[in-house]
């Protein structure tokens, strides 16, 4: 799989950020920023780790060229990275759970790919009061 910076506009765009607070943030200029979304250049390994540490993904994930067109990530979110503590309990992100409309007592299914991984689908709440029945 190739390198590309392809998602770097994705990321920025998600987190609700523009090209000169990224910039700030990780200590760049905004030319700098725009020139990686743009193609023109790529980022030092320095500033991939920076922007990994920042949208809370791997650098691996944010410099594979995924070659997604532009309304295939129309809808599509990226939240960061969860940490599953040793119960197997992970805390989704704030934002997601605000985007998502999760609430205490839903009901998340969770679905299983062995080859494409994992994922969570909200059901909404236990019809029996928000209590799990023993």
């Amino acid at each position: 799989m190739a390198i590309s910076f392809n998602q770097l506009k994705f990321y920025r765009k998600q987190a609700g950020y523009t090209q000169e607070q990224i910039a700030e943030k990780i200590g760049v200029s905004r030319q700098a920023v725009a020139k990686w979304e743009s193609g023109e250049s790529m980022p030092d390994i320095e500033s991939c780790i920076r922007l990994a540490d920042f949208y809370g993904t791997t650098v691996d994930l944010l410099v594979r060229d995924l070659n997604l067109p532009e309304d295939v990530t129309a809808g599509k979110h990226v939240f960061g990275m969860c940490r599953m503590n040793d119960k197997g309990q992970i805390t989704l992100p704030p934002e997601c759970r605000k985007v998502f409309h999760l609430d205490t007592g839903d009901m998340i299914l969770v679905l299983g790919d062995e080859a494409r991984g994992i994922a969570l689908i909200k059901m909404g709440r236990l019809p029996f009061g928000g209590k799990e029945k023993e």
